[in-house]
């Protein structure tokens, strides 16, 4: 079966927020998920905001590095799925270079602020759709949720 692709265009931060339950859906479902993006700033960003989303939630992620095997969302620098992930996202403009990587899901996650981030989504999408993968495409509603198009 042919990797999905799924592209979320994100209208308002911060990114933590909005990655969030999209992390918990994948957990819920019992998928290990791999975040990758070259701007480890951002990515400690993420990390630190994940551990303060929700009172009432837990979200079990960590970064790169000691025991990344073991973490159920890895955020990393890098493209070595370390975690045994099903889910590959990918942050402001990350690529992964293959038309068919060996995941379940790639989610490519953009800012709407970000030409070259949006320029990268539409080259993956042209690319997935060239390939007959399976596309899907959501925009972010003003409830901050997300609503397929």
């Amino acid at each position: 079966m042919a990797c999905e692709w799924w592209f979320y265009h994100l209208e308002r931060p911060p990114l933590a927020a909005a990655l969030a339950p999209l992390f918990e859906k994948c957990l819920e479902r019992g998928w290990r998920v791999l975040v990758s993006s070259d701007d480890s700033h951002a990515l400690d960003e993420i990390d630190a905001e994940l551990w303060n989303w929700r009172d009432d939630s837990f979200l079990p992620h960590g970064r790169d590095g000691e025991l990344a095997e073991q973490q159920p969302v890895l955020l990393t620098t890098g493209e070595k799925n370390l975690n045994n992930a099903k889910i590959l996202v990918l942050l402001g403009g990350k690529d992964c270079g293959r038309h068919d990587p060996p995941y379940e899901r790639v989610m490519v996650v953009f800012e709407d602020g970000d030409g070259a981030a949006r320029g990268m989504a539409r080259t993956q999408y042209k690319r997935a759709k060239d390939q007959s993968a399976p596309v899907r495409y959501f925009r972010q509603t003003s409830s901050g949720g997300w609503q397929e198009q």
